[in-house]
């Protein structure tokens, strides 16, 4: 049977062993990152997802005198928020190879769909966690009470385990909240340096990995929006459980291969589009602003990215802006 030849199945192959390898780093990152970031394997309807949640009471709660003459107290009206994300579109490839070349140096079928899948799995999955850490450098550097900007100091503060506890008491007695830091190598080896011994590896995928440093998952990942080029600083993030929410179903991968004649050998080329989903804890997607399908300079705008929340405290976390 030549190879490739029901391209009809080779597509059901390639999605079917992405979504299953998908799957698996999704569970493993979820579980590893304390569920800072989830990266959800269920979808949504529409270019947008929206959650009510009732906004706090606390400002009901009024001091009594006794001895004095009763009035009538002013009522407090119990109103609703919303929490709004947004779709991403994204694709990959068209990868192009001859299908002559892989039966000439011996391989298999089997094994050009694992190389594909699990280039396309680790780029799909790279692709939600830098969104979603783009998104939450923008939206909550655009809220003062949940930043502590290091950089500011003189003389310039970098990048220590004091100042990201600096930036996580900007949560005051809901810091413990805080379940997972986010940082770049360059940050990450800085804190090593600085005799942080604990670095337990616990997660590894393209690029992506999750330590444990002082009882608190670290995700460390070169994400762009993770380092600022001039003037020269480091974002590191500090994220509650579920401060960013990814959703992804299998139907939103469309996988398509297809082959070429008219040239001296045959050609066959797969490509890929898939959407997901991108909310973050306390904030809605401005949807007059932002708009639909947006691009990564839009997902890293502070102003696309509106407070929902009444408190800080109930948002996705904190974020230090340090010196390199």
């Amino acid at each position: 049977m030549p190879l490739l030849t029901d391209l009809k199945v080779f597509d059901t192959l390639i999605q079917g062993a992405t979504i299953e390898a998908l799957t698996q780093m999704v569970n493993a990152f979820n579980a590893a990152s304390n569920g800072a970031i989830v990266l959800s394997t269920e979808g949504f309807d529409g270019a947008y997802i929206r959650e009510s949640f009732f906004t706090s009471l606390h400002s009901a709660q009024r001091r009594v005198d006794l001895n004095a003459t009763h009035t009538s107290a002013s009522a407090t009206s119990l109103t609703q928020n919303e929490e709004v994300g947004v779709k991403i579109a994204g694709g990959f490839g068209p990868i192009e190879f001859n299908p002559i070349d892989i039966d000439f140096i011996g391989k298999s079928e089997d094994e050009a769909i694992a190389a594909i899948s699990n280039n396309l799995a680790e780029a799909i999955l790279k692709d939600k966690l830098n969104s979603a850490i783009r998104a939450a450098v923008a939206a909550i550097g655009n809220q003062a009470n949940a930043t502590y900007d290091a950089y500011a100091l003189s003389p310039v503060g970098t990048v220590t385990y004091a100042n990201i506890n600096n930036a996580h008491a900007k949560f005051g007695d809901m810091s413990a909240n805080i379940v997972c830091n986010v940082m770049n190598g360059a940050t990450y080896h800085k804190l090593i340096g600085d005799n942080l011994s604990n670095s337990n590896r616990l997660f590894t995928a393209s690029g992506v990995t999750i330590v444990d440093i002082l009882g608190k998952a670290t995700v460390v990942t070169d994400a762009d929006a993770l380092t600022v080029a001039s003037p020269a600083k480091y974002n590191v993030l500090g994220l509650v459980r579920g401060g960013a929410l990814v959703y992804s179903s299998p139907s939103s991968l469309v996988v398509n291969t297809e082959r070429s004649n008219g040239q001296t050998v045959i050609k066959t080329s797969m490509q890929a589009d898939y959407t997901f989903g991108l909310r973050l804890k306390g904030y809605k997607w401005d949807i007059a602003n932002g708009g639909q399908t947006p691009s990564d300079a839009e997902v890293a705008t502070g102003s696309n990215w509106d407070l929902a929340a009444t408190s800080i405290k109930s948002t996705a976390g904190v974020l230090l802006v340090a010196g390199q």
